[in-house]
C-alpha cells in the first residue's frame, strides 16, 4: 500500500501482466473487471477464432463500449420515465392543495 491509499495489483490479460494502481477497498472491483474482460475475450475469440492480440482486444473493447452505450441509453430513459411520474404526482398534489 502506498501513502496515497492505493495498492499495486497485477492482472494478466492475454499472457501479459499489467500492474495497476487500485484505490483502497477496490481490489474486488478490479478482480471482477479482469474476470469479465477475460470472459468476454474468450467469447469474442470463440466467435472470431482468427483474431489475436490487439485486434481481439479492440473488438472486445468495442463490444464492451456498445454494452455501456446501451446501458446509458436505458438509464436515461428510466430517469425520464421516473421524472415524468414524479412530475405527474407533484401536479396531482398541487391540484389537491389548491382544492383544499
Amino acid at each position: 500500500m502506498s501513502g496515497d491509499g492505493t495498492a499495486i495489483k497485477v492482472i494478466s490479460v492475454l499472457g501479459n501482466d499489467y500492474s495497476i494502481k487500485v484505490p483502497e477497498g477496490k481490489d474486488a472491483d478490479l478482480t471482477a473487471s479482469a474476470l469479465l474482460l477475460k470472459r468476454l475475450l474468450a467469447e469474442t475469440k470463440a466467435q472470431s477464432p482468427t483474431l489475436i492480440g490487439e485486434r481481439l482486444l479492440v473488438l472486445t473493447a468495442l463490444k464492451l463500449c456498445a454494452r455501456q452505450v446501451e446501458l446509458e441509453q436505458r438509464h436515461r430513459q428510466e430517469i425520464e420515465r421516473i421524472e415524468g411520474a414524479v412530475s405527474a404526482r407533484v401536479a396531482d398534489i398541487a391540484g389537491l392543495i389548491r382544492q383544499a
